[in-house]
């Protein structure tokens, strides 16, 4: 890609001194990458590379060259985390999130490339609106992106639009179809057997399921109408009501032959049923917040704990780490779904349900690497190279020559109380407000460009770097 003078040029970044989380080991050492730049009316990169990597150091500044060098002694240097599970809320709520905001806050949060859901006002149906979102996420955002097109009961020919046939795959840009089994915004609802086989039936590309059972949980909402506790809302949309979709959705992949990714898995017993039936078509996903949160603390913190599905209990919690560990969850995600607190204010069950999360699951899930949950090599094995696999990102989630420069580098060493005021997201809360964090992104760097920074001892927040729109690309998928 070159500039409208034809102008074009590689940059470089050089960090040296960095503990490298590479794919089979952690060592010390120094790595480059090459950045190319343009100029079209100002400066932007168009791609990167990471050149060389040096176990054990020696890499010099390049004589003549534009580099930039980080001194990164002390810091541990990650593949930039990819969230596949958002809601930037762009169109149609301003006020909760939009595609600029989300960047910048997952940009805080070590996040460089993310998939946002289609539950935007309207609907991402059909592949014009989803071409309009394109358009506005280059100018907007500094991390790299992907959408799901949303199915309903008689868009299959946007699907196919979108993703291709069976026979004739043929991906436009879009990283998969997302259905909602369960009731969500507008009409993104497909429940009825009939559309489900004719969406797996007839599409290629991977299908992202919703997995909660309409019909049962349609009742179970009239049957507990009566409660205002918010302990009702996980026993209202209680297992079952999961583990019936979660089995739907599995019979339709393996009758169909269709990728299948199950999203934001809640219940040990979906977990479980899973780790002996998933197979080599189905991957699933579970959130930061069910690998942290149990009852005591939706008790505790109340509607900013409000999700669908819910936050369930210790034992759920314990058999998702569990199964996380022994392979049968692929990757961890966060359902960044932000409200404002004025919309929570009104309680239980009329507040709306979702969180904010993206700037906080990285460091998040490195505290519990710390605290000896996992081990840091485990947490971008979740977070940047199971997302990539799922979703067939090409070049990204790994430490390795020739992959995209998409990085992070963390503070493992000092720990700090996270509040309200410290977030990025534009709704200003965090649902783990008061708890003590590590793996704080000290740098993130998106194709090589340097987009948010902290210092020792600085502001929370960290500062952001660069105009929107300077960097982030559209993600590829294979």
């Amino acid at each position: 890609m070159r500039g409208d003078d034809g102008s074009r040029k590689d940059r470089f970044l050089l960090i040296q001194n960095a503990m490298m989380v590479l794919p089979d080991r952690i060592v010390e050492g120094d790595l480059r990458v090459r950045r190319n730049v343009g100029f079209s009316g100002r400066l932007y990169t168009s791609g990167s590379s990471i050149e060389e990597i040096a176990p054990g150091g020696g890499l010099t500044p390049k004589i003549g060259s534009q580099e930039e060098i980080i001194d990164a002694t002390g810091l541990h240097l990650l593949p930039g985390a990819i969230d596949p599970h958002v809601h930037f809320r762009d169109p149609g709520n301003p006020e909760k999130e939009d595609l600029e905001s989300g960047s910048r806050a997952a940009a805080a949060g070590g996040v460089t490339a993310f998939l946002d859901m289609p539950n935007t006002i309207p609907n991402a149906t059909n592949l014009l609106t989803l071409q309009k979102k394109f358009g506005e996420v280059e100018r907007k955002a500094v991390t790299h992106s992907g959408f799901f097109i949303g199915a309903t009961p008689n868009n299959l020919d946007e699907l196919i639009k979108a993703v291709g046939t069976p026979q004739c795959p043929d991906n436009a840009g879009v990283c998969g179809i997302k259905i909602f089994m369960g009731s969500s915004t507008g009409d993104l609802l497909v429940h009825e057997q009939k559309h489900l086989e004719n969406i797996f039936a007839n599409t290629a590309g991977i299908i992202a399921t919703h997995a909660e059972d309409e019909i049962r949980l349609q009742s179970r909402i009239a049957e507990f109408s009566h409660r205002t506790d918010i302990a009702a809302h996980a026993e209202c949309r209680d297992v079952e009501c999961a583990l019936i979709a979660t089995k739907r959705a599995s019979a339709l992949a393996k009758d169909h032959d269709h990728r299948l990714h199950i999203v934001h898995l809640t219940s040990g017993a979906e977990a479980d049923w899973l780790a002996s039936n998933k197979g080599d078509l189905i991957t699933t996903e579970v959130c930061v917040q069910h690998l942290t949160f149990d009852q005591d603390d939706v008790e505790e913190r109340g509607v900013r704990t409000l999700m669908n599905p819910p936050i369930r209990y210790t034992e759920d919690k314990d058999t998702l780490w569990k199964r996380l560990k022994d392979g049968t969850i692929d990757c961890v995600v966060t359902d960044h779904a932000p409200h404002t607190l004025e919309a929570k204010s009104v309680g239980y069950p009329k507040a709306p349900a979702g969180m904010p999360g993206v700037e906080t699951s990285l460091p998040l899930m490195l505290t519990h690497a710390v605290d000896g949950k996992c081990s840091v090599s485990d947490v971008v094995r979740w977070m940047c190279t199971g997302p990539a696999k799922v979703y067939g990102i090409e070049n990204k989630g790994s430490l390795v020559e020739g992959y995209d420069g998409d990085l992070t580098l963390v503070d493992l060493e000092t720990r700090r109380i996270i509040t309200d005021d410290d977030t990025w997201t534009k709704v200003g809360w965090t649902p783990y407000a008061g708890m003590e964090l590590t793996g704080l992104p000290m740098w993130t760097i998106v194709d090589g460009a340097p987009v948010h920074k902290r210092t020792l001892g600085g502001l929370f927040r960290g500062e952001a770097i660069g105009e929107p729109g300077c960097t982030g690309r559209a993600l590829r998928f294979s």
